[in-house]
């Protein structure tokens, strides 16, 4: 697919790192290396987006061993082409435009891989393990649809950004307009709720209260930090819980 310039750069039970999360706590802390941040820009008018749909999906394996944080953020701006994506977000475009400024990019396209806030060309390294982390997190689930967050940067960071995400798995939808009409696309992964946590110093607190989700999709909730200047990762974490 084609880029499109950027008129407006801005701005259960899972094994998660260092913590195993149990029906009864969900909780989970983060390692002390770095778990990289994997986000991919796709959409589903975009004919060259299902094969790193595909290739993202066999990242869940990594995912659930908590060796990596993957989300899928479908954008909306080749709707006009003549089908609709129905996981796509105004925000989700914004925030490809913000990785776009700050990798002084003139344009945005799909599919577009981004690894720890930085454009990324090399699939294959892509999940490569990071180096030390730069902040560590304890994330726990406090009901039913809340979670909080205890973030303690490391010695030298002056201050830091976050931003939550929940992302469903087993999605699909057949396609019937556009570029791919006729197709069956499968989704993992998929951002069904993003929210920029602002920006801290020293260490904080955070909360999320999550929206209401289909149980025969798995979620999971996932929490990065970053460097505001740069967008780079501190560090990140994902939790998944049952019921």
């Amino acid at each position: 697919m084609r880029s499109i310039s950027s008129l407006a750069l801005a701005g259960t039970l899972i094994t998660a790192a260092t913590g195993v999360a149990t029906a009864a706590t969900c909780e989970a802390r983060s390692a002390a290396t770095l778990t990289p941040v994997i986000e991919l820009y796709t959409s589903e008018g975009c004919s060259s987006c299902p094969p790193a749909d595909r290739w993202l999906s066999t990242l869940k394996p990594l995912a659930a061993q908590g060796k990596a944080v993957v989300q899928a953020f479908h954008v909306g701006y080749w709707d006009y082409i003549g089908w609709v994506d129905r996981f796509a977000s105004p925000a989700y475009t914004t925030r490809q435009r913000a990785i776009a400024a700050i990798n002084r990019q003139n344009s945005i396209y799909t599919p577009q891989l981004v690894r720890n806030g930085q454009d990324w060309h090399d699939y294959e390294r892509a999940t490569a393990a990071g180096g030390p982390a730069r902040a560590s997190i304890h994330l726990a689930r406090s009901a039913p649809d809340a979670f909080e967050a205890t973030v303690t940067p490391s010695d030298g960071v002056n201050g830091w950004g976050a931003y939550w995400t929940v992302t469903e798995n087993g999605h699909s939808s057949k396609v019937k307009a556009g570029e791919n009409a006729g197709e069956l696309l499968q989704h993992d992964f998929v951002v069904r709720q993003y929210v920029p946590a602002g920006d801290y110093r020293g260490p904080s607190r955070l909360t999320l209260r999550t929206v209401a989700g289909d149980p025969a999709h798995p979620r999971q909730v996932n929490l990065v930090v970053f460097e505001p200047a740069t967008g780079r990762t501190l560090q990140s974490l994902s939790l998944q819980c049952s019921g």
